[in-house]
Parts: structure tokens; C-alpha cells; sequence
């Protein structure tokens, strides 16, 4: 019934077509046939203009309602020397492909203004446009705490309350999460254009995952070199911190090299206090604890970003990609010190416990991709293979004493373990995607995906016998994971002049099998999915827009996740993973409506078989327990509003709020696996204001606060948040330099306290980080640097489960 449905609106649009009056149509592109998006046409008649349109990301455009007559079409793009032809139209009508030269003599004479960010919706995602903004001289991980719907908070990004995947120009970004933040806090956007924010991603992107942010880059518009310098400082109440580094890009009419260098050497403290109150058989009060923890973590992490593209000739082109992350050993340490104080049922002081420990670490994160693209002679129509490669190798040396005392602190024994940790991950992917435009208004996509993976992970733990060094074999292990999956995809798009559609369905069968050498246990799991998605957009007029969406999509178990051995932090404290984690399938639903720069976005989302880490309590031992569990279901819903608009020629604004309610029903382990909900409903809030000094512009402010109100988290509540932000920016010597000065977390009140309290659980956290932070950064441009990179990174998912 739909494939008629179908059929016939097909047919009666083409009929309405054909009763309408002329088309005219083209395709813009640059002198290696590389398709120009978003540049101006405009036709002529006797001088005077009778109609315009933008060219579309294939470069494509289309003008309708023409009537016969000799025309003056004029096209013209940023960069590229503007082109007049004539056109005799007497029907419909389809252009040769128009090519623009690069204008490299005019450019050099570009005076570039700032400019107010602004934000586009389009069927599938939202588009902020920052080029040549007032943001564009910051790092890109600053400009995401600016962009409607992300949220940057406490180390972490979100995207309505999930984390979202990274990439940066349709490629996936091939590290963890923290290495991502230092990734994005290391590079410099200068060469930012846009960031487009997807909450429900079409068929195309993995299944894996929740929202995408797509961070696109400038195009080439020019060749030979140009280079920056960049660098920032932090001071926060201990000590300071620190990021640097260079960029250097080189464009030939063929080759196109890039190369990225950042080093982020920092000391990193966190002061913590928690509380614990354990029940005794009766469930009665028997023992209460009360920890305070001092940490400080020492890290230099270095990435190395980088690609070449060669173009053999108009219809192909072969590229090589390496993203390359090293955290050496003797640049990675972390400082635990804490006392305990143990109080009896009279609440009395029983005991106390001091514990320092010592743990030093290393990572090599390395990750190549070859791609191939071929596109054919039809506008649009384009093959590309890609082919990647990662390696990734961690490993830890961990070393804790502690000596537990009497009140008068008597020593009464103390205790040393050690623990040899390491991860050993090879990833191996293929991937093939074919883009077909059906018509000037259409597309088709489909491709596929296979994905290898392999993973040994060991503990090794020794304890020491009257200063005699032995292997704790219970609490040593290795387990080995493999997994296999295998993923195809279609996907239809269709725009009217007032609809948009864009459709897809991707179906993927995983296999895993992991096994533990210690025990001899193995574990397989197997599944088929599949994951259909759906846009729809309508313009109802120039000031109202409403959308729907929808998207089924997968989590899968990080990698750590799995291991089943237990990782001791203390002697009362440990972490351990879960083999037998199910995959988390989620049914996202959106619906929007925007009037002028109002947007207005309610959404829905069921989360089945959620995978978190609950710290419960083993009131028997007095141990904490930091567990992955698959919770049993989790359901949110809530309305955002959001808005980017101008106050005053000198003051735009950008508001986000966003009410939502949050249900979580996860079993109680250490309560005879009762099966509990925890709800809540919370609100967040961003105010941010833009302002511009000078009659160049080339001194700029950003205010911006924000406000968390409690959340509810898997088996615990976290507190309020607010914090404002200060930051001053200027730019001298035609915008080739700038310097910034700031204060983050003015007022100190973003830390937090973290309370988990039901049946026989109660464990209250406290933490205090640097969250006031004095910021100082620069960037200083050289060589031709109105060029644009061609930086990229690699299309890869499994990457985002190595942390």
C-alpha cells in the first residue's frame, strides 16, 4: 500500500511540474569538479533581478515559474571570481556544469568582519553557522558550550541529557570520550564553518549511539600554504594548566596536506568527602564511615591530527587519515590520599584508616583510514571506499598502602596491594557508501559496514605477606573479546517547496563471544537489528517551521565494560564489569515547531536494557561496590526551547531551557534484587549574550550562566549546578592574531553532591573541583591564512567504546 501511495504522489507531482512554467537548473563547481554548496545565483532580465537561489551540498540548483526569455544568470562565491553567462530559455532547461576559478588575488585583500553566529533548521539536524563569527577565534570545544542543544559540562558532553557521537566532517572522530574533550579543547577554530547538531541521526550513521555532532571545517579556496600557533592557560586554585600547539596546512591544485600538533600538560585536583552509613542484619544502623579524598592527577596528553588527499584525476581521488593520541608514562600520575574515620553504632569514633595510593598509566591511541572516492559523470553521483585501522594499547601500574589506627592513632596493621592493569584493542573496519541523486530535489543512499574486533584485557594484583610479594590469583585474570558486526543501509530524501523528507532503514547482525582464562567461562551473544528513521519538515511560511522525527538506535557495552575481574581502588572499594551487559536499544520521538528564531521541541525516548555503573554497598564486608548492571528501563521526556536572536546591533543572545522528567527503574543487588524507580523531574538552562565593541568589531564579550537543577541518575540524585562565565576577546593585525581573558565558574558553584539512599543503601559524595578557573589564550595565523584545511577524521563507532 505505501510502495502505491508512493507511486502515485510521484506521479501527480510530476504533472503538477509539467503544468507549471519553466525550470532552469545547474551545478556549480570548482576547477577540480569539486561541487561549490551555498553559493549565490541569481538571473537577470534587462539588469533587473526575476529570481535567485543558493546552490545545495552537491553544488546543485534549480529555479521554477520562469517565463521564455534570454536571461543573465550570475553565480559568485566567497573566494571564487563571479561568472555571467547567457541563457536562452525556451524549455526546460539543464545547464552544463558551471565552473568558478579560484580568485586568489582578491582574496589576499579580504578584509573579514566578525559576525553573529547564526542557526539553520534543516529536516534532520541543526545548523549553526560560525565562520568568521565572533566565536571563530576560541577552540572548538568553547564553541560547542555556545551551540543550541549541546551542553558542556563537568567533563562531559551532552546532548538532552546523552552523550553524543563526535565527528568532524561527516568522519567520525576515532577517540574516547576524554580524548575527544582534549582533542576538541587542543584545536583552534579558526577553520571552523559550522556545527551541525543531529538528535535523531538518518540511516546513514551508525545505529550506535544517541545524538551526532558534526563539526565541519572550510572548504579549500585556495592554494599554498598557511599555519597558527595556538596556546591558552588556566589558573585555578592549585595549580595551573596548560595547552598548546600548531597547525600547517599545504594545498597544491592536487594535494591537499594537513597536520595538527597539541599538547595539553595539566595538574588536575578534586577534593571529595563521602559518607557511608552500613546496616547491620536487622537492617539497623551497625557501622558509619566518613571519607575525605584528596586527588591530584598529573597528564600531558599529545595528539597528532593529520591527512593528505590526492586528486588523480576529475572523477577520483584517494586520501590517507591518521589520528594519533600518546599519553606517556612518565607524564600521566594520580595522587590518592584519604582518611576514614569509622564511627560506631553510638556514633562514636571506633577506628580510622589512612590510605595513599600511587597509580601511573599509558596510552597509545592510533588510528589510520585510506579512502577512496570515485564520482561519476552524473552531478552528484558519487562511490567512496573506506578502509581503517586502530590499535589501541593502555596499561597501569597501581600501588596502595594504608594504615588503619586506633583513636589515638596507634598503629594497629596496615596493608599493600598492588595492581597490573592493560588493554590490548584492534579494531579493523571496511566501509562502502553510494550516493544517487534521482533528480534536482531527490537522492538515494545505501551502503554497508563490516566492523572486526578483537580485545584482551588483564589484572594482575599482588599482595604482600610480611613484606613478601604473591599474586592475589582471586583477584587476577584475562579476558579476551572478540566481536564481529556487520551493517547495511538505504536511505531516500525528497524536498518540495514546502516539505521535506528523509527516510532510512539500517539493519546490522553482531556477534560477540568473550572469554575469561581464569574461570574458563565463555559467553556468546548474537543479534540482528534493525533500525528504521524518519525526517519530515514543512515549511509552513517564511516564520513557521514544524518537524517530527524518528530513530531506533543501539548502545553497545564499552569495551571495560565486559571485563568480569574486579579492579580494587582501596581495600574497601572495587570496580568490576559484567560479561553478559545487553546491548541498549532505544525509540527516540521528536517534535518540533520553530517560529522565526523560536524553536520549540518536545521529545520522547525509551531506553530498554540502559547499561550504567550504580556503586552499591556490601553491608556484610563493608566494601563499596562500583558495578556495570544493566538497568531494567529507563524513560525520559521533556520540552526545550531555544533561541538565537539579536537584542541590539552590538547584542545577540542565545537561550536554552529545557524541562524534562526522568524515570529510572534499575534493580537493587544488594537488596535481594528488588527492583526500585527513580524519577524526577529537572530543568536546565543557558543564557549566553554575544556583544561586539569597536567599529571593527575586533573587541568581543561573552556572558553566559548556567543552571542545573537536581538530577536523578540511574540509583542516584545529583544537586543543583549553576556557574557563570566570563570571557574577553581581541584581535589585531587583520585579524592574524587574537588574545582572550576570561573567568569560568565565577561565583564557585558548580560542584555538586551525589546521594544514593534506598532500602539498605545510604552513601552521600561531595565533590569540589577547580571549577574557577582564570583562562588566558592566544592564536596567531601565518602564511596565506584566509586558506581553508582540509582536516578531516575517520568514520568509525567501535572507537568511542575503547573508554
Amino acid at each position: 500500500m505505501f510502495k502505491i501511495l508512493l507511486a502515485l504522489s510521484t506521479l501527480l507531482f510530476s504533472l503538477t511540474c509539467l503544468s507549471q512554467d519553466l525550470v532552469l537548473q545547474g551545478r556549480l563547481v570548482d576547477e577540480n569538479n569539486s561541487p561549490i554548496a551555498f553559493a549565490n545565483i541569481v538571473l537577470l532580465e534587462n539588469n533587473s533581478v526575476v529570481n535567485g537561489t543558493i546552490s545545495n551540498e552537491n553544488g546543485i540548483f534549480k529555479m521554477e515559474q520562469l517565463k521564455a526569455s534570454v536571461y543573465t544568470l550570475k553565480a559568485s562565491f566567497l573566494g571564487y571570481q563571479t561568472i555571467e553567462i547567457q541563457v536562452d530559455l525556451k524549455s526546460n532547461t539543464q545547464l552544463q556544469d558551471i565552473i568558478l576559478k579560484e580568485n586568489l588575488e582578491t582574496l589576499d585583500d579580504v578584509t573579514i568582519i566578525a559576525k553573529k553566529p547564526t542557526v539553520n533548521r534543516m529536516v534532520d539536524r541543526l545548523v549553526f553557522n560560525v565562520e568568521n563569527s565572533t566565536l571563530s577565534n576560541n577552540n572548538v570545544l568553547d564553541v560547542l558550550t555556545h551551540t543550541p542543544g549541546v551542553l558542556v559540562y563537568n567533563g562531559a558532553i551532552t546532548v538532552k541529557n546523552a552523550t553524543p557521537t563526535i565527528y568532524i566532517n561527516d568522519r567520525k572522530v576515532h577517540l574516547s570520550t576524554t580524548e575527544v574533550m582534549q582533542l576538541l579543547e587542543g584545536t583552534s577554530a579558526g577553520n571552523l564553518k559550522s556545527i551541525e547538531v543531529i538528535t535523531n541521526p538518518p540511516a546513514k550513521y551508525e545505529a550506535e549511539g544517541g545524538a551526532v555532532i558534526n563539526i565541519i571545517t572550510t572548504k579549500n579556496i585556495a592554494a599554498g600554504y598557511n599555519g597558527s600557533v595556538f596556546g591558552s592557560f588556566k589558573q585555578g586554585s592549585e595549580y595551573p594548566k596548560y595547552s598548546y600547539g600548531t597547525s600547517h596546512f599545504f594545498k597544491t591544485k592536487k594535494l591537499s596536506t594537513y597536520i595538527n600538533f597539541n599538547d595539553n600538560p595539566k595538574k588536575e585536583f578534586r577534593h571529595n568527602q563521602e559518607y557511608i552509613t552500613f546496616f547491620d542484619d536487622n537492617e539497623q544502623v551497625g557501622t558509619s564511615w566518613e571519607t575525605d579524598f584528596v586527588r591530584t592527577r598529573k597528564t600531558s596528553n599529545k595528539s597528532i591530527n593529520t591527512n593528505i588527499d590526492y586528486t588523480l584525476n576529475d572523477n577520483n581521488s584517494i586520501g590517507l587519515s591518521a589520528n594519533m593520541l600518546i599519553a606517556p608514562r612518565e607524564n600521566t600520575k594520580n595522587f590518592v590520599n584519604s582518611a576514614t574515620k569509622v564511627f560506631n553504632t553510638n556514633n562514636e569514633l571506633d577506628s580510622l584508616f589512612i590510605t595513599a595510593g600511587r597509580l601511573v598509566d599509558e596510552t597509545f591511541n592510533l588510528a589510520f583510514t585510506l579512502d577512496y572516492t570515485h564520482r561519476f559523470k552524473r552531478a552528484g553521483e558519487e562511490l567512496s571506499v573506506s578502509l581503517h585501522r586502530t590499535y589501541y594499547d593502555f596499561s597501569s601500574f597501581q600501588n596502595v598502602d594504608t594504615d588503619y589506627l586506633y583513636p589515638d592513632y596507634s598503629l594497629i596493621r596496615d596493608n599493600r596491594f598492588q595492581t597490573f592493569s592493560s588493554q590490548v584493542v584492534d579494531l579493523n573496519t571496511g566501509q562502502l557508501d553510494y550516493v544517487l541523486p534521482i533528480d534536482e530535489s531527490s537522492e538515494f543512499e545505501a551502503g554497508g559496514k563490516a566492523s572486526i574486533i578483537s580485545s584482551e584485557s588483564i589484572v594482575s594484583q599482588y599482595i604482600f605477606n610480611n613484606d613478601i610479594k604473591e599474586e592475589d590469583l582471586d583477584n587476577s585474570d584475562t579476558f579476551l573479546y572478540d566481536e564481529n558486526n556487520y551493517a547495511t543501509y538505504v536511505s531516500y530524501s525528497k524536498d518540495w517547496d514546502s516539505w521535506s523528507l528523509k527516510t532510512g532503514l539500517r539493519a546490522e547482525y553482531t556477534k560477540t563471544t568473550g572469554n575469561s582464562i581464569s574461570t574458563s567461562q565463555d559467553n556468546e551473544n548474537n543479534y540482528f537489528k534493525l533500525f528504521p528513521t524518519i525526517h519530515v519538515l514543512n515549511r509552513i511560511n517564511e516564520n513557521n517551521e514544524v518537524y517530527f522525527n524518528y530513530k531506533k538506535r543501539i548502545y553497545r557495552p564499552r569495551y571495560r565494560q565486559l571485563n568480569p575481574f574486579k579492579y580494587y581502588l582501596n581495600d574497601n572499594a572495587y570496580k568490576i564489569g559484567d560479561p553478559f551487559l545487553k546491548p541498549q536499544i532505544d525509540d527516540v520521538f521528536t517534535l518540533g515547531y520553530t517560529f522565526k528564531d523560536f524553536t520549540f521541541e518536545a521529545y520522547y525516548r525509551i531506553e530498554n536494557d540502559p547499561t550504567q555503573e550504580i556503586v552499591f554497598q556490601d553491608n556484610e564486608n563493608n566494601t563499596l561496590k562500583y558495578t556495570q548492571t544493566n538497568i531494567d528501563k529507563s524513560i525520559s521526556y521533556g520540552l526545550d526551547f531555544i533561541t538565537y536572536t539579536q537584542i541590539a546591533k552590538k547584542w545577540n543572545v542565545y537561550l536554552l531551557t529545557s524541562v524534562f522528567y526522568y524515570d529510572n527503574q534499575f534493580f537493587a543487588l544488594e537488596s535481594n534484587n528488588e527492583l526500585l524507580t527513580l524519577d524526577k523531574w529537572s530543568f536546565y538552562g543557558q543564557f549566553i549574550n554575544y556583544f561586539s565593541f569597536l567599529k571593527d568589531n575586533s573587541l568581543t564579550a561573552d556572558v553566559s550562566y548556567l543552571f542545573i537543577s537536581p538530577l536523578a541518575s540511574g540509583a542516584s540524585i545529583t544537586s543543583e549546578r549553576s556557574g557563570l562565565n566570563i570571557n574577553l576577546r581581541k584581535t589585531f593585525w587583520n585579524n592574524r592574531a587574537s588574545l582572550s581573558v576570561g573567568v569560568t565558574d565565577v561565583f564557585n558553584n558548580q560542584n555538586f553532591d551525589q546521594k544514593t539512599k534506598y532500602l539498605n543503601q545510604n552513601i552521600i559524595m561531595n565533590s569540589n573541583m577547580e571549577n574557577r578557573l582564570l583562562t588566558v589564550g592566544f592564536n596567531y595565523k601565518f602564511g596565506n591564512f584566509k586558506l581553508r584545511t582540509n582536516k578531516k577524521d575517520i568514520d568509525l563507532i567501535e572507537r568511542d567504546r575503547l573508554n
